[in-house]
């Protein structure tokens, strides 16, 4: 018996249909006479989805106990019992209940898989366990149900289903995804347009890479090496020259002329050194390219042209965009150039475009920083000229009959000397004169065809020959090196400048720099080590790249810098030459350091002078706002104790009234004032425990009307892990603040549900509302928005209800309340060991 096989459906998010398309084929293959059952099919009351259930057979579930609560889950022995063609088993990342076959549902679906049934299964996106960071990221909920990667990738099928934001959002508003008391909440929070496209990118950009893994797969199975042109991918080669913006901007447009093209720009450098290219030009090369929404390769290649097209291919590339040559006329009597071997030799599968620039054959900007080290193509002409050349010389001079002199042919086979010279260096040069002094002995001078010479003349005339084309050989290659000398201090003169005016701006951080030496100097890591002292252990203080060292001893080069730092590189060893720029590397590493812990300490130094401001308010509120209750308290009492004025019992009870609600007020403000005082210094300690929102959220209303609030908390909410006194506190200034700003006959709600491993408090008033701009603002101490009156309050209340929600491992955000007025969200930890009803469960995690 085969193994069975898998068909998911993949959607981006709960709602867009999944198991309402999975429902649709388990139709069709019923139809077509396919054994096809319903093994766990949830509709979490989708009418629409639960219509689609009727017609299909559906295996009866498995009934477990678990916490006092009856829960169903899929009964795998019953349907390898029934053993159909094919099984329907949604939420394949749904946790089963404790004391199930499995832990996973994805392990019940392996199981069948094996028996050789097939599967049809759904999954949402923020399920897959290597995008969880990334979801939470987005949508500041933690997916706890998670499906290895593997499981998905290994389907035999894969199928998106897809709705744009906007139409998934409509579908909730209309009461078909989640129940409608969790409408609300849901749009404010998950399910807002955001976190909905950001999801939707992550589900079409992850089925396109599984798109390309089929297809890369097929290739090597069969061995294809063309390129097949099934998506845009556009190759730009880049010298780091003034032309590469051109030919980045020029792949961009062809890229945007097919749908989902791609630009990949790559700068191919040497391995012999420091790179050629403007580090500048090319920082700004690739930032420019990441902005188009391309990406940046550095690759290390000797030969240019066959280190393009292997990068090409083996990123499946459809075209190569290449500038006109910058040489001269004359310089392509050394080889054709890089976009003239590439065209030849590309194929038929890869178009090359050669775009003109104002660059274009101005001759090479660009130092060869490599030295006086001379390239395997010059060195190998230089000997050719050196020695093939002077016999080649020789043969054409005895087979001519023309007379020319002695001295006529020593300057041709002097020119021959220069010209290895030129192209060599000295060695070539050198054999040249040997050589050509031996030839012009044997054919040119008598007695001919012997190595003695008759004439002391022509003995002189060839040892001056020789002198000579050593002497023009010596100046000609000391010419070479002091040329390739002066092109690598230019080099390095770029690098350093641009180093040293990037990091006095600022603009570099200590992980780019690092990025830049691996980049310049061709390695594989690169990390900033310091250590205390003498005899102390080494920590990094900074890295790139994978398995960066430990020690300076175990790195490849090391450069210190001072006694206790030191910057350790690997990949390979450096000349001796480039380690004065490496010198300088490190010297500015250890700047970009200092400055970074300088602004650090310029940030604690920030902070207390922030707390310095906050009690300056303080004394000013205690000095301002505190008189008023204490002003009205003490008119009342000076009142009663009057002994000129009788009062009546009403006018009595008026002036105590007045006396307790001044007293009541200055509670509150002096309460407010020391919690503020003591979040600023940070002597705010919760003790943690697990406790239910409705044993500390009405106790948080005494302080407003009865009737101005109403409460909606449900019994099934998990335990939320909070300290109760400061919850309490904070409730109490948020649902005060509401009332506060809420018109008259409007209640306060005040409601509670669950979004993941949250629990949501939301406050929710028909107040004006707060502009977005002032979101941020309103809890920020001594704030009151719009016109409240001085008695309103010195503006803490949000202060410290934030700061007591952060206290406690929580948020508390502002929102617009749908059709007018302003929702405060307060987010909290749930308690991981309250299980909810089935319900619940399903519709807030597993769908």
């Amino acid at each position: 018996m085969g193994r069975g096989k898998l068909r998911i459906y993949l959607g981006a998010a709960p709602g867009v249909g999944k198991t309402y398309a999975m429902l649709s084929e388990a139709h069709r293959r019923v139809e077509r006479g396919t054994d096809c059952v319903v093994g766990f099919v949830e509709h979490h009351g989708r009418p629409r989805t639960e219509v689609m259930l009727h017609g299909l057979e559906e295996v009866g579930r498995r009934e477990l106990v678990y916490r006092g609560a009856v829960f169903t889950e899929m009964d795998v022995d019953a349907v390898l019992a029934r053993g159909p063609a094919v099984v329907l088993v949604d939420e394949l990342a749904h946790s089963n209940v404790p004391g199930s076959r499995n832990g996973k549902r994805w392990q019940d679906v392996a199981e069948l898989l094996a028996a050789g049934i097939d599967v049809v299964s759904t999954v949402n996106i923020q399920h897959l366990e290597s995008l969880g960071d990334v979801v939470e990221s987005i949508t500041g909920v933690r997916q706890r149900e998670t499906v290895p990667d593997e499981v998905v990738r290994r389907a035999d099928q894969i199928e998106l289903v897809d709705m744009s934001p906007q139409a998934l959002r409509r579908r909730m508003a209309h009461g078909n995804i989640y129940k409608s008391d969790k409408v609300d909440a849901a749009l404010s929070n998950y399910f807002r347009p955001g976190n909905l496209t950001a999801l939707r990118e992550l589900a079409l950009l992850w089925v396109a890479d599984r798109v390309d893994e089929y297809l890369q797969a097929y290739r090597g199975e069969h061995n294809i090496r063309t390129t097949w042109q099934a998506r845009e991918r556009i190759v730009v080669g880049i010298t780091g020259g003034p032309e590469g913006r051109t030919l980045i901007r020029r792949a961009a447009r062809l890229a945007e002329k097919g749908a989902g093209g791609e630009v990949l720009a790559v700068y191919i450098s040497r391995s012999d050194g420091l790179t050629a290219a403007s580090p500048k030009e090319l920082a700004v090369q690739r930032t420019l390219v990441e902005d188009m929404g391309g990406t940046f390769h550095h690759v290390i290649g000797d030969d240019i042209p066959s280190a393009l097209l292997e990068f090409a291919r083996g990123v499946n590339a459809t075209q190569i965009v290449l500038g006109s040559s910058r040489r001269k006329a004359w310089q392509y009597v050394f080889g054709p150039g890089v976009g003239a071997t590439v065209a030849r030799e590309s194929g038929p599968d890869l178009d090359v475009h050669i775009v003109t620039h104002e660059e274009a054959a101005k001759g090479r900007g660009l130092p060869v920083a490599r030295g006086a080290r001379l390239g395997r193509p010059r060195i190998i002409w230089g000997w050719l000229v050196g020695v093939a050349g002077p016999v080649v010389l020789a043969l054409t001079l005895s087979n001519v009959d023309a007379d020319l002199g002695l001295a006529n042919d020593m300057l041709l086979f002097l020119s021959l000397t220069v010209a290895a010279a030129l192209l060599g260096g000295l060695l070539p040069a050198l054999a040249s004169a040997a050589f050509g002094s031996f030839l012009l002995n044997w054919f040119f001078t008598p007695p001919l065809h012997r190595v003695t010479i008759a004439d002391p003349k022509n003995i002189v005339a060839i040892v001056i020959f020789v002198g000579v084309a050593v002497a023009v050989a010596s100046v000609v290659d000391l010419a070479a090196r002091r040329t390739h000398q002066a092109a690598r201090l230019r080099a390095e003169s770029e690098i350093l400048s641009f180093l040293a005016g990037s990091v006095l701006r600022g603009e570099t951080t200590l992980d780019a720099l690092l990025e830049r030496v691996r980049e310049t100097f061709a390695m594989e890591s690169v990390a900033l080590l310091e250590r205390a002292g003498d005899g102390e252990p080494w920590t990094c203080a900074g890295s790139v790249g994978p398995a960066p060292v430990e020690r300076p001893e175990d790195a490849d080069v090391d450069m210190p810098v001072g006694d206790h730092m030191a910057l350790a590189l690997s990949g390979r060893v450096l000349p001796a030459e480039d380690r004065r720029v490496l010198a300088a590397f490190a010297a500015q590493a250890a700047v970009v350091l200092d400055r970074q812990r300088l602004q650090q300490e310029a940030e604690r130094a920030r902070t207390l002078a922030e707390g310095n401001r906050i009690r300056t308010a303080l004394l000013a509120a205690v000095s301002h706002d505190l008189r008023t209750p204490l002003a009205a308290i003490k008119a009342a009492v000076s009142s009663l104790r009057s002994d000129d004025v009788a009062w009546s019992d009403d006018d009595e009870a008026e002036l105590l009234a007045a006396i307790e609600e001044g007293a009541d007020r200055l509670d509150n403000l002096v309460g407010n004032l020391l919690d503020m005082s003591r979040l600023q210094t940070g002597t705010v300690q919760p003790l943690i425990r697990e406790i239910d929102l409705d044993e500390v959220v009405p106790m948080a209303l005494g302080g407003v009307p009865e009737d101005s609030v109403g409460l909606d908390i449900p019994e099934s909410l998990p335990m939320v892990r909070v300290d109760p006194g400061l919850l309490e506190r904070a409730v109490a200034n948020i649902v005060e603040n509401a009332v506060k700003y809420s018109p008259e006959g409007q209640r306060v709600l005040v409601a509670a549900s669950t979004l993941g491993d949250r629990v949501e408090l939301r406050v929710v008033d028909r107040g004006p509302g707060v502009p977005d701009d002032a979101k941020d603002r309103i809890f920020e101490p001594f704030q009151r928005y719009g016109d409240a009156p001085r008695g309103a309050g010195v503006g803490l209340g949000l202060a410290v209800a934030r700061g007591f929600a952060e206290a406690m491992s929580g948020t508390l955000a502002a929102e617009d309340t749908p059709g007018g007025g302003l929702t405060m969200v307060l987010t909290l930890t749930a308690a991981a060991g309250r299980a909810r009803p089935r319900a619940e469960l399903s519709a807030q995690v597993t769908s």
